[in-house]
């Protein structure tokens, strides 16, 4: 009898630890959320705020038409200085305006990530993008050396080749009426950041049908989804009812990718030679990965190589879909408004002459007006739409007590349309940019890679990357945009990409006398 009683209690006392656990974790959530709640009440919020699911069931699927939504909401809260929407139990607070993005990018204090990131660290890890506290500044400070100008000299060859391999694909279409280029420019970028990033060729502009290419896309989306949906965000929730099957066989194609790289790099990499000369006496390019490879901590030890593979699929992520979404951008924007575009081949003309030659670094500082045209076109469609930090202390902001934990939303489209710092803040003006028109305009308006101490650490090399290969299309087309502002119908994403992509048609330039 004793024995069948033990048996029985074994099970019960189990039953009981689990239901006394799920009730204190219920408890904790439920105090928090209520505490949050009563601290943000006199927050504006959005309208059909519901207690627990919060404005969850309002928001589309579709990322276009959420995309939308968001955009909507900052004109209706225009002249409110921060407004906060719910999904679920979480706590977003919309930040728009330099005033209000300023303290919290500008505040170490507030350098964590938003909640929403934590759906990036299955497939980055905790890289320099989603990475937080001493692992982040320990890291940032290793790397910041690899973006030296002298090493950005080094890329300059790789973004010269690929730009003349996308010119001569481009060429087949000049003259035959129109086409999507968003493709053909973004297989050009991941060219560029493969060979700068990897040191390994994959040829993506000549087999453009790459696994690689499409697991980046998928993942993109995947993750984008899931962040939007509250539903979905436990991970066993996730992995036995969401979309847990997919990602998995998508993350698999992307890290096994970066893994056997890395694998064949190390292999080949000399630690007794700093730069080798291949065989045919031509210098031996180096890679990120090739830095990655031999950069030692402070206290000497190096980076696993799954802290490299973090850093790896980072960059590869950030380095290659940022910049092509802004040249497409620009691409699009230079074909709308013919002026600008003949100012910007008037430039190239003072520059390069009518020679073909690549272009240099002295060359890269002088395109002054196209650094413009880049700077306007990422302020009217910035790559990161919106991006999040975590409120790591009880603060307060505009006036309004904001609690810790708190998520804010810094919503870059928003924040790039304030007319008082961009008057008529729809038109494409590049003329903002000049040194002279940007005098008294605060550094939080404008922030397209990011602010404070977790700015881009790639900016450079992006501005430089943009500026050789607009450069070498506007050297042999004239562009014509194909499609109004409002066809483009950007998707929110975690890139800002067009639905309907960039329409244009080109026409090979004539040799100017």
């Amino acid at each position: 009898m004793a024995g069948s009683l033990g048996s029985y209690s074994i099970p019960l006392l189990g039953t009981s630890i689990f239901i006394a656990t799920l009730t204190y974790l219920s408890y904790r959530l439920l105090s928090d959320y209520l505490h949050k709640w009563f601290a943000m009440k006199p927050i504006p919020e959005a309208a059909g705020t519901y207690p627990i699911i919060g404005n969850a069931l309002q928001f589309k699927a579709n990322s276009g038409d959420f995309f939308r939504q968001i955009e909507d909401l900052t004109r209706e809260f225009g002249n409110a200085p921060l407004f906060k929407i719910w999904l679920g139990t979480l706590p977003m607070l919309i930040l728009f305006h330099a005033e209000t993005v300023e303290p919290i990018l500008s505040n170490s204090i507030h350098m964590e990530k938003g909640y929403a990131y934590k759906f990036l660290h299955s497939w980055l890890g905790y890289g320099l993008l989603t990475s937080t506290g001493n692992k982040w500044r320990r890291r940032r400070k290793m790397l910041t050396p690899t973006f030296h100008f002298s090493i950005l000299t080094d890329f300059l060859e790789v973004m010269n080749e690929q730009a003349e391999i996308l010119v001569k694909k481009l060429e087949k279409q000049a003259g035959k009426g129109e086409f999507d280029c968003f493709s053909h420019i973004t297989l050009c970028a991941l060219d560029i950041i493969c060979e700068t990033a990897m040191g390994k060729k994959i040829y993506a502009q000549s087999q453009s049908d790459s696994q690689y290419v499409k697991s980046v896309y998928k993942m993109s989306d995947i993750v984008s989804r899931r962040q939007r949906s509250p539903w979905f965000w436990s991970d066993f929730v996730y992995k036995y009812f969401g979309g847990g099957r997919e990602h998995d066989e998508t993350l698999k194609v992307l890290h096994s990718f970066t893994n056997k790289v890395i694998k064949e790099r190390a292999e080949t990499i000399s630690d007794t030679v700093e730069e080798k000369d291949s065989e045919d006496g031509t210098k031996k390019r180096r890679a990120f990965l090739d830095m990655l490879l031999k950069t030692t901590y402070e206290d000497g030890t190096r980076m696993s190589n799954e802290d490299i593979r973090e850093e790896v699929d980072t960059f590869m992520f950030r380095g290659h879909d940022t910049t092509a979404a802004s040249m497409n951008w620009a691409v699009h924007l230079l074909g709308a408004h013919p002026e600008a575009h003949g100012k910007v081949q008037q430039e190239l003309r003072e520059v390069f002459g009518e020679s073909d030659r690549p272009a240099n670094m002295e060359d890269v500082k002088r395109l002054k007006y196209l650094e413009c045209v880049i700077k306007e076109a990422l302020r009217l469609f910035p790559s990161v739409p919106f991006f999040a930090r975590s409120i790591g202390e009880d603060c307060n902001i505009n006036g309004f007590a904001v609690p810790k934990g708190v998520n804010a939303v810094i919503v870059t489209y928003a924040l790039h349309r304030d007319p008082r710092y961009f008057p008529e803040p729809e038109a494409f003006r590049p003329e903002r940019f000049l040194p002279e028109n940007s005098v008294g305009r605060p550094p939080y308006a404008y922030v397209p890679f990011s602010a404070g101490l977790r700015n881009c650490i790639g900016q450079r090399f992006a501005l430089m990357e943009e500026k050789v290969v607009l450069a070498a299309i506007l050297r042999n087309f004239d562009i014509e945009a194909c499609q109004e502002r409002e066809d483009l119908r950007p998707l929110g994403e975690l890139i800002l990409r067009p639905e309907n992509g960039i329409r244009i048609k080109l026409e090979k330039r004539k040799t100017q006398s």
